[in-house]
């Protein structure tokens, strides 16, 4: 117990540590103590309640948006505006990310459920090893969808599956393997993850981002082969498909037109509008659409929508402190930097941190694609594929576990980052259109 707890404590002190020190490449005027804005001391202290207290992530994230709100209105200017009118404006630029994640938070946990009680996971074992190496297939297979698809729905897929192939007895260590193939999967891909679509977004050519899939493979072999050892160990994946299981094609289908309808509303408005996304919350919205379509023909689990709110607000609540936080740049663009930016996505969100990124330019994307997707594996409020896949999983809701039992997604990051810099190297890429001089069209020098 006692080194349980020294264990939380040390991983609270470094969650402190590298959440406050990217204060350092701030420019701010606000108020400071030791050099430090103090959103940042309020956002660790979030993060650090949250690491400590597992049983009460939810009411300590809530009330630490509501405290740094407050805070920021009264003494701390947004990037909008001061006070209440700042606020006001800081919540126009953010409410599509918010909504967005919403609906599919909640969205993609009713299609977990939907493809599970489809039965395709009770016969699945006709095709999977039946032994560690089947855990490791279905991590490929998590990868492969994740590539193609939103990573929060790769993961509430394998999780789904997961649970039935293994009788409910999951370890950990697979589930931090679970969310981390999803977003290695995602990070290659630039319809695979929310921040490599901004990539593309901003004029970034997918071929610059699919070099990532260089490093994440890497890091899905190791980690995967570990977790399925895990696995193995804990629960091996049941030998032969469920008796008298029969597939429920209907139910199918509503998982296909669901993914289906995500997929097309992300491509067409991605190559067609150039993002019209960030008007209105579409995919989202697109994903419901098809969940209420499906419901006039098949029942549908609106008993999990309780769980999945809750777990839905606890990540909105850490985006929105995320968003608040007055960094206004980051470190010179290198390879030292993007490895350091994997380590920092595990606990700030990732989306502001691409932004800044593309914003400054000089990355090779790759390795940038690599380090914010994967890296937010590491702890398990650190994506919204591992906050989503924790409302199926709530032992997962545990810093200290998930650190300790899936220590192999830290390792199998590091080893990804630095094969993908040994084989390639780090080369700056293209110029995002952020930084194009709208009257010449030529790179603003930085």
């Amino acid at each position: 117990m006692r080194s349980s707890l020294r264990f939380r404590s040390a991983l609270a002190a470094l969650l402190l540590t590298v959440v406050s020190g990217a204060a350092g490449a701030a420019v701010f005027a606000g108020p400071q103590v030791a050099g430090i804005p103090i959103e940042f001391l309020l956002f660790a202290c979030v993060l650090t309640g949250v690491a400590l207290f597992h049983s009460y992530v939810l009411p300590i994230a809530v009330t630490g948006a509501i405290v740094i709100a407050l805070y920021k209105i009264a003494l701390s200017p947004f990037k909008s505006g001061s006070g209440l009118p700042g606020f006001v404006g800081h919540l126009e630029h953010e409410w599509v990310i918010l909504v967005n994640l919403l609906l599919l938070l909640t969205g993609f946990a009713l299609l977990a459920r939907q493809f599970e009680d489809s039965k395709v996971p009770a016969v699945l074992p006709r095709f999977l090893p039946d032994d560690w190496k089947g855990g490791f297939v279905l991590l490929v297979l998590v990868f492969v969808l994740s590539s193609f698809l939103d990573n929060i729905a790769a993961a509430m897929i394998g999780g789904a599956i997961a649970h039935t192939v293994f009788r409910g007895n999951v370890h950990i260590g697979y589930l931090a393997a679970i969310v981390a193939a999803s977003n290695a999967g995602g990070a290659g891909s630039v319809v695979g993850d929310t921040t490599t679509t901004m990539m593309w977004i901003s004029g970034i050519s997918p071929l610059e981002v699919l070099e990532a899939f260089i490093a994440s493979g890497v890091a899905l072999v190791i980690c995967g082969v570990i977790a399925a050892r895990q696995q193995d160990a804990l629960q091996r994946i049941q030998r032969d498909a469920t008796q008298n299981a029969v597939v429920d094609w209907s139910r199918v289908g509503m998982v296909v037109l669901v993914l289906a309808l995500a997929i097309i509303v992300n491509v067409i408005d991605n190559v067609r509008f150039s993002g019209i996304s960030n008007l209105f919350p579409f995919l989202g919205a697109a994903v419901w659409v098809a969940i209420l379509i499906g419901a006039l023909w098949r029942s549908t689990g609106w008993i999990l929508l309780p769980g999945a709110l809750k777990g839905s607000v606890f990540l909105l609540s850490l985006v929105l402190c995320a968003s608040m936080m007055p960094v206004e740049r980051l470190p010179p663009a290198s390879w030292q930097t993007a490895f350091g930016l994997g380590f920092l996505s595990a606990v700030f969100d990732n989306i502001p941190l691409t932004a800044l990124a593309i914003k400054q330019g000089g990355y090779d994307w790759g390795f940038l694609a690599y380090a914010v997707g994967f890296g937010g594996s590491m702890i398990w409020f650190g994506s919204s594929a591992g906050v989503a896949l924790s409302s199926m999983y709530p032992q997962a809701r545990s810093v200290g576990k998930w650190v300790r039992e899936g220590w192999h997604v830290t390792v199998a990051y590091v080893i990804g980052f630095f094969v993908m810099l040994a084989v390639i190297g780090f080369h700056p890429g293209s110029t995002p259109r952020a930084d194009l001089d709208p009257e010449t069209n030529v790179a603003v020098a930085h």
